[in-house]
């Protein structure tokens, strides 16, 4: 029981120590800027091209990373921003005006894709959707934490890439134990759509 009380104590610290340093310049009254949404497969996207009704859609992106629109065909959408796919939908309307084509907007309706699973030594493992980007430690928490024997030097993060998979190792246990001596994003790294948080 204490060492269940330890486990859940270490990750409140740890997320209460690791949060002011990953945003350094809080302390100079600036907030620290938020990385920009990538399109992940899973995502609702609305579309719209102003003044064509019939090119209006709500689309959602296929698990290979991209859609289908009207007089377009395929687009690739796998990690853009939403001005990325904006101007490729442009770009593959060209063909369909005399005069410049009218404004495309892109945005992101829901962001289900950005979806991650931590497995092993946690007390809640399971897939997770949080609507908003977090790193190795945030997403232990989404899983209640780590158990009483976790490996916390040895976490791996398998991360799907265009030529395979990916593992990632993160050393957490000097962290849990209250040391801040490290905390770039190399130690704490994002979690990305896709991945898979293993705590062995």
């Amino acid at each position: 029981m204490i060492m269940k009380l330890w486990s859940a104590a270490a990750v409140a610290l740890a997320l209460s120590t690791a949060a002011p340093a990953l945003a350094q310049s809080a302390a100079t009254g600036a907030a620290a800027p938020l990385a920009a949404y990538r399109i992940n497969p899973g995502d609702e996207l609305d579309i719209f091209v102003w003044g064509e009704e019939r090119l209006q859609r709500t689309v959602r992106v296929l698990p290979d990373g991209t859609f289908s629109f009207p007089l377009v065909g395929k687009v690739d959408a796998l990690n853009a921003l939403p001005s990325e796919i904006e101007a490729r939908i442009t770009k593959g309307l060209e063909s369909q005006y005399r005069t410049a084509v009218p404004q495309v907007t892109v945005s992101v309706k829901t962001p289900s894709g950005l979806q991650f699973s931590v497995l092993g030594k946690v007390r809640s493992p399971g897939s997770f959707t949080p609507g908003r980007y977090v790193n190795v430690i945030e997403a232990l928490s989404f899983a209640g934490g780590p158990t009483e024997f976790a490996q916390l030097g040895n976490v791996v993060i398998i991360r799907k890439t265009q030529t395979g998979s990916q593992a990632i190792r993160v050393r957490l246990s000097d962290l849990m134990k209250g040391s801040t001596g490290d905390l770039s994003g190399e130690s704490i790294p994002q979690v990305r759509g896709g991945d898979t948080v293993i705590v062995p």
